[in-house]
């Protein structure tokens, strides 16, 4: 079992910068990034493999959101640039024990989940 704790939510103005950060409990094969906002489904935002550090990203994020990791510390980030109020939704950490290879890929483990608020 794999626990992770998210952290780097908060409100922010439309335009600026957040950056969330996920810590694991243990060694995982792949990490990620999903999103859900107030009466809308849950969505895949960004993604990393763990050893070759792949990167996949939603659409609508591309360009704005980078997603990387930090091995020793087993964490993942998420940094969010240009934010927008559509961004505005829980954000959360998953774990994969797969490589994934894309957004349809299962993930595991879920974080508790962050808030992020964008206000315009």
């Amino acid at each position: 079992q794999v626990q992770l704790v998210e952290s780097g939510g908060g409100l922010v103005q439309a335009g600026s910068s957040l950056r969330l950060s996920c810590a694991a409990s243990g060694r995982t094969f792949s990490m990620g990034w999903f999103r859900q906002a107030p009466g809308k489904e849950r969505e895949f935002v960004a993604a990393i493999t763990w050893r070759l550090g792949i990167t996949y990203y939603a659409d609508s994020v591309k360009g704005r959101f980078t997603i990387s990791r930090d091995i020793a510390k087993i964490t993942v980030y998420l940094q969010m640039n240009s934010l927008k109020p559509e961004d505005t939704a829980v954000y959360y950490c998953a774990a994969s024990r797969t490589v994934v290879d894309g957004p349809k890929s299962p993930f595991h483990y879920w974080g508790q989940g962050t808030q992020v608020t964008v206000s315009s």
